[in-house]
């Protein structure tokens, strides 16, 4: 790996405040900790419900009979364009996968956009245009949409927000309250590869072997696996922010268990890993944008990930853990070398602005 010429110094790591201020810091956009404290201190108190208090990728309403699923979500990813997607594409998959993690059938998404004067002409067109594109892919129309522009210097070029709507089919129960002790964890492919590509990109990075985001749409595969085995099925999650490990430990703490990782079966690519190393991060803690983490009955494990590999987004699945106890509320990694350590929480963010 080497940098290129007349470029800045990459940022520090996992940003946390100095002290316990009462300001907006990088690190509470995480995924993390931080954020986490501040949903806890400032939004779930103002916006308490029973919908919103559950906290999933998804909220699910009844109307006329009908079970739906409706999401929000918004992309401040620097930059706009990394290898395998830019701003567009990542905006349409986020909120699909937001959607099809919690079983349901996308059909619907809405678009807003923040532009910053001077910001190109062209360059929107080609952000909208990826858009277009990557909702076909997933047979998902983009409905409803509005713009806004802010004076230079007010935004970072173009900033997403995207909201969705899905079918949840009748009789699919998800959840983290659903985990049982015994049950196997699954990821669908390898983890690292989003949150690598797009710091490759920023800080212009080069490495010996391309680095590719895994950014895509996980419907196609969710459908595969609920028709193989749906009720098997407790919940599952797609690791964007803080990456498989913030997200186990959201189940972990949800379902009230203790859940074990086997280190040595996570799939990282053997390049995302050598960043990784280089740069000093952890693969399991580095956002992903095409996967999705199951837990899943236990008798029903080796069919479920036979489903997930026969598909093309599942083709390197694999069982990384299993739900080891309940009461605990706890991620353990077990290493390589035959000791175990506490997976926990990062506070703030190894790599901001990648979503």
């Amino acid at each position: 790996m080497k940098r290129r010429e007349n470029h800045s110094p990459l940022a520090p790591a996992c940003p946390i405040p100095p002290s316990k201020g009462d300001v907006i810091v990088i690190g509470h956009g995480s995924g993390g900790r931080l954020t986490a404290d501040l949903v806890g201190r400032v939004f779930l108190p103002a916006l308490s419900n029973p919908i919103l208090d559950r906290l999933g990728d998804s909220a699910e309403l009844t109307v006329g009979g009908s079970r739906i699923l409706f999401t929000t979500d918004s992309f401040v990813v620097s930059p706009l364009r990394f290898p395998g997607g830019d701003i567009g594409s990542l905006a349409v998959h986020g909120t699909i996968n937001d959607l099809a993690v919690a079983g349901g059938r996308p059909i619907a998404i809405s678009a807003s956009f923040i532009l910053e004067e001077g910001f190109p002409i062209e360059e929107a067109r080609r952000i909208a245009e990826s858009m277009r594109a990557a909702a076909d892919s997933a047979a998902v129309a983009v409905v409803a949409a509005d713009t806004k522009v802010v004076e230079r210097g007010k935004a970072d070029g173009i900033f997403v927000t995207t909201s969705g709507i899905a079918l949840a089919p009748e009789g699919l129960e998800l959840g983290p309250e659903r985990i049982r002790k015994g049950d196997a964890v699954l990821v669908s492919g390898p983890v690292g590869d989003h949150g690598i590509a797009v710091m490759s990109a920023r800080e212009e990075l080069e490495f010996e072997t391309a680095l590719t985001s895994d950014s895509a749409p996980l419907n196609g595969l969710v459908a595969a696996m609920l028709e193989c085995g749906g009720r098997a099925i407790r919940c599952m999650r797609d690791p964007t922010r803080g990456g498989a490990a913030t997200v186990l430990n959201e189940l972990a703490k949800a379902g009230g268990v203790e859940i074990v990782v086997e280190e040595s079966a996570v799939p990282v690519r053997d390049e995302v890993r050598a960043a990784c190393e280089i740069l000093g991060l952890d693969p399991l803690y580095v956002a992903c944008e095409g996967r999705l983490v199951a837990i899943v009955e236990e008798l029903e494990a080796e069919k479920v990930l036979a489903a997930m590999r026969a598909h093309s987004m599942g083709a390197m699945a694999a069982r990384i853990g299993t739900v080891a106890g309940s009461g605990v509320g706890r991620v353990v990694l077990k290493t390589p070398f035959g000791t175990s350590r506490l997976l926990d929480v990062l506070p703030g963010a190894q790599l901001p602005r990648i979503c």
